[in-house]
């Protein structure tokens, strides 16, 4: 069995995770939101059929009670010839979009054999993110001005037609400046760079392009999908100070400046992407009605290449 046998079971954390977040929609307790949604996720992958690891989560064990950095999970820990995997989640990406009933809310995750997924810092990433007619043809190495010229003789356009999505942050105003100077389109997201990425990243998304910076373990969930649609994701960590510098390297080694292709932050085809909406975006959210409940939720599957697009209906 192979962990792309298992996704089932790992959609149902996932969905259990935006229920219990979307019961918060709109009363402005973004930690409430997040805390619902951790111990909705955690107590679903307590009989789920796998040895499975956390590999990116909600902190070293320390600072987070479950789903911290390390921690066994699932219904067969130790158990000779189970399906060994890490998984890389976050039970609520944007919170404030979720406390604020706000677009582009999603719980998600991306799981792995033991040891395939990077154990990627807590600190920044710049990140540049785009479908499969623009792989080998943008570069995080290029400038702005490039990669959205390349972008334009890729998909036969004038630059003035591509559509660049970014985070709306004051790190970004380079980048604002050099993409409007440049004439392309851009539309500046409030939150959720994972959202954003996969957008860019399907030939049905309303993006052509993801830039700039976001949190890098949040890059090793999008790589995981990215790999699955066949597009391009690179990412280069981001170190503010010392201290980050530091604890990046006990976990990359000499790697701080190193470009991340998708194949190096996921590094098996045998993983999956699982998102469910919280609040409407680049999922439809949860929707509450008197005596049920609808989940939407998207599962990538690397190995096929494979995209399912999964209502569920539950009595409530």
């Amino acid at each position: 069995m192979r962990v792309g046998d298992v996704w089932p079971h790992l959609l149902e954390a996932v969905d259990m995770a935006a229920l219990a977040s979307a019961e918060w929609r709109g009363l402005g307790d973004k930690d409430a939101a997040d805390g619902a949604a951790v111990e909705a996720m955690r107590r679903s992958f307590d009989h789920a059929p796998f040895d499975g690891r956390v590999a990116i989560g909600e902190g070293e064990r320390d600072d987070a009670p479950m789903l911290y950095i390390g921690e066994p999970i699932g219904g067969e820990i130790g158990r000779e010839g189970a399906v060994q995997l890490d998984i890389a989640v976050d039970p609520l990406e944007c919170t404030n979009n979720c406390a604020d009933n706000l677009p582009n809310s999603i719980a998600v995750l991306a799981a792995a054999p033991r040891g395939a997924l990077l154990h990627a810092p807590d600190c920044y990433m710049d990140k540049i993110a785009a479908g499969p007619a623009l792989a080998g043809h943008v570069d995080l190495d290029g400038d702005v001005a490039w990669n959205l010229e390349q972008a334009a003789h890729a998909l036969d356009r004038e630059v003035a037609d591509v559509r660049v999505v970014a985070l709306d942050r004051d790190r970004h105003a380079d980048l604002i400046k050099d993409v409007r100077g440049a004439g392309a389109q851009l539309e500046l997201m409030s939150d959720g760079d994972v959202s954003a990425a996969i957008w860019a990243a399907r030939d049905d998304g309303p993006f052509d392009l993801l830039l700039g910076i976001g949190a890098a373990p949040e890059g090793v969930i999008t790589a995981a999908a990215i790999r699955g649609l066949g597009g391009v994701f690179q990412g280069r960590l981001v170190l503010r100070n010392d201290e980050e510098a530091a604890r990046a390297a006990t976990m990359v080694g000499d790697d701080l400046d190193r470009r991340w292709e998708a194949e190096d932050l996921c590094t098996s085809k045998d993983a999956v992407f699982i998102a469910a909406g919280v609040c409407d975006g680049y999922l439809p959210g949860v929707v509450l009605d008197e005596g049920r409940s609808i989940t939407s939720s998207e599962v990538i599957d690397v190995a096929s290449g494979t995209r399912r697009s999964i209502v569920t209906e539950r009595r409530r």
